[in-house]
């Protein structure tokens, strides 16, 4: 690598690239081994040490598409994101979280924090003034997601990122929903980025693997405690996420566009009532969006007119797909209330404002005219 700053792409492609020595291929090589030598050599290497030669070059990689220092790769999302937060937050500690999170997140908070001792709140919104509102003098820890799962709202990164400093916090981020293609974090202050790479780094349904992101010093701090919780990931999955991750620039984009033209057609559709997509001028969080983000994403969220059977709508799609997960080239659909939020109560649903009938749209790289059919005939099909 010759430039000194490369762009996204050519990061995509070419940072991390383990070099075949031998036969001199386009692709990585895969280390497939568990066992390596420890007489005579610099590093001694294990899988769940986080550093064979494929868990070290991805690691490169990711730091590199975050503007950080280092990185670790873990076997999920939800691996990356309890160990780095255990890893702050020991008993007696106190963490912020953000009102409106992945449900995944919510549960680990409400299901296992009092077992390690922690204490937690939650902001009444996403305001940087309930966030501030909400630190106490054992608070070790501010966590954010934005865009948010499910309805796409939009925090002030900057903010949260120095109001973690003027009380000397930890601040973290889930940016899974924008990848590093749409908003890099660490550049308006954060100190850890979250991603789970199941959904946009991987991109095609078929990898499980969650990423933390951050300083050296923070990375070591988690790694400490990683190695001990044995989230690593096989280096057979950490080579199939080197190679989705090259082109993740392109898809991410091709979905950027896609979305806003399906976020306007859903929006003026007499049949819809609301569509949460921070790229629509309607959307409250819009100006921020555009003040931090580089692109909107490829997910929506949008509620059906009343009286309109949602799950009958689910089922009248051809091509949009329902779907447990989300950020794959092809576009899926669910319902978070019966997924990704299902562990929470109606009662914690309802206070982040997600109804029953809230879907989840996450918008693939077909043709957009394609898609538009398939909506639009799936509306036909279930008038009441």
């Amino acid at each position: 690598m010759t430039k000194k700053n490369p762009g996204l792409n050519t990061i995509c492609t070419h940072i991390g690239e383990l070099e075949d020595k031998q036969f001199k291929g386009a692709v990585s090589p895969l280390y497939m081994a568990t066992s390596y030598a420890f007489e005579d050599v610099e590093v001694k290497r294990y899988p769940r040490y986080f550093n064979t030669p494929n868990q070290v070059a991805l690691a490169q990689k990711m730091a590199a598409l975050e503007h950080a220092e280092a990185a670790l790769i873990f076997g999920s999302g939800m691996a990356a994101v309890s160990t780095a937060l255990l890893a702050f937050a020991q008993k007696g500690d106190h963490v912020v979280f953000q009102n409106t999170l992945y449900g995944g997140t919510s549960n680990l908070v409400t299901e296992e924090f009092e077992k390690f001792g922690m204490e937690y709140s939650f902001t009444k919104d996403a305001t940087p003034e309930s966030f501030e509102a909400e630190i106490k003098e054992n608070t070790r820890v501010i966590y954010i997601e934005t865009p948010s799962n499910p309805l796409l709202t939009v925090t002030d990164i900057k903010a949260i990122a120095e109001i973690a400093k003027k009380h000397n916090l930890v601040s973290m981020i889930d940016n899974t929903f924008a990848s590093p293609v749409n908003q890099n974090p660490i550049d308006f202050g954060i100190d850890i980025v979250l991603h789970s790479a199941t959904k946009y780094m991987g991109g095609h349904s078929d990898i499980l693997a969650g990423t933390a992101i951050g300083s050296e010093k923070h990375i070591d701090r988690i790694f400490q405690l990683a190695k001990n919780f044995g989230g690593s990931l096989s280096d057979f999955t950490v080579w199939m996420l080197e190679r989705s991750l090259k082109t993740m620039g392109l898809r991410v984009r091709a979905q950027n566009e896609n979305a806003l033209e399906l976020a306007k057609f859903l929006e003026e559709h007499k049949d819809i009532s609301r569509v949460y997509y921070p790229g629509l001028a309607s959307h409250p969080d819009h100006d921020l969006a555009k003040a931090q983000m580089k692109g909107f994403g490829g997910m929506m969220s949008f509620e059906l007119r009343e009286g309109l059977d949602y799950d009958l709508f689910q089922k009248k799609l051809k091509l949009i797909k329902s779907s447990m997960s989300l950020a794959g080239v092809e576009s899926t659909i669910l319902l978070p209330a019966k997924t990704s939020h299902g562990l929470l109560s109606p009662e914690e649903r309802e206070a982040q404002g997600i109804k029953d009938g809230l879907m989840r749209f996450s918008v693939g790289i077909e043709e957009k005219e394609d898609l538009i059919e398939d909506l639009g005939q799936a509306l036909k099909e279930i008038q009441a």
